[in-house]
């Protein structure tokens, strides 16, 4: 049996327009919103790069610009940094140009994730590759990333990162139908995009991580679009089932939902009051704070 072709490149999804937080993304990417001191789609990248992924593409459309200056060099800051000698802002910026080698491709049309996906068919090639989603932020604490790619080099085929949610949220997420009881690694038999509770498979819940065989991109291309008449990569996945296994991680770590703006803000407090540098002087205040309010 030949070995299993390593995982190397990491697709990024970042052209949706991000209309819940209107009108902070009317001229700035979601994608940028602040999530203490770093935009949102740095720790995505950061993620990557941990598990050993330095090879990003990032799937834009319109009014994306400012991602790709983000991790590109701003040579005009760097040298006024460096005159005033402040270097640990001027490493700070360094970081964000250094973290990875990153591409970009545009989407066009927005017609979905899997469409999103079938757009980084020519930069991935016949390999397998990670997708992540910028709405949902994994811990650095929790090596997610890493435990998928080691099941896919093991198993072949794809991985999906799961979560148990209580039934009656089933409905807001892509479910698995799973063979067996959830443990940390299961073999999955179907998936279904957001059915209602009482229909639900499970309560594993998809979330916004994917090792993905190279076969998916085939499927795309004749994946009709789904629900919301999107091209769904849910569905992908599914009529992969047929062919090659599925298997998911069951994940029970900390997870940031930056995707609506509730969790956004939750996603800020939890991430700044676990910091050396905030969290002691965050948290005091936010328990006189919370006193004063009864």
């Amino acid at each position: 049996m030949p070995a299993p072709r390593p995982v190397t490149k990491a697709v990024i999804p970042a052209a949706g327009l991000g209309t819940r937080f209107l009108p902070a993304t009317k001229a700035s990417p979601k994608e940028m919103l602040p999530v203490v001191d770093k935009p949102a789609i740095q720790y995505v990248v950061e993620e990557a790069v941990r598990a050993g992924l330095d090879d990003v593409l990032m799937v834009t459309g319109r009014n994306k610009r400012p991602l790709e200056d983000h991790f590109d060099r701003n040579v005009e800051l760097e040298h006024a940094l460096q005159e005033k000698g402040d270097l640990a802002k001027l490493a700070l910026v360094h970081e964000a140009s250094q973290l990875a080698t990153v591409h970009y491709v545009r989407q066009g049309d927005p017609k979905g994730l899997g469409h999103a996906v079938l757009a980084a068919a020519q930069h991935v090639g016949d390999e397998p590759f990670a997708v992540l989603l910028g709405d949902d932020l994994i811990d650095e604490r929790d090596p997610l990333l890493e435990h998928m790619i080691a099941v896919q080099q093991r198993e072949g085929g794809s991985v999906v990162a799961l979560m148990e949610v209580p039934i009656e949220a089933i409905s807001l997420y892509g479910c698995a139908a799973i063979d067996g009881p959830p443990g940390d690694v299961v073999r999955i038999t179907g998936l279904v995009e957001k059915p209602p509770a009482d229909e639900a498979p499970s309560n594993l819940a998809i979330i916004g991580r994917y090792v993905l065989s190279p076969s998916v991109f085939a499927v795309l291309r004749q994946t009709p679009p789904g629900r919301g008449g999107e091209i769904q990569l849910t569905d992908a996945i599914q009529a992969l089932i047929a062919t090659e296994p599925v298997h998911g991680v069951v994940f029970r770590g900390r997870r940031y939902d930056t995707g609506d703006r509730l969790d956004y803000l939750k996603a800020v407090i939890q991430l700044a009051a676990d910091r050396d540098d905030l969290g002691p002087l965050l948290v005091d205040w936010l328990r006189g704070w919370l006193t004063t309010r009864g």
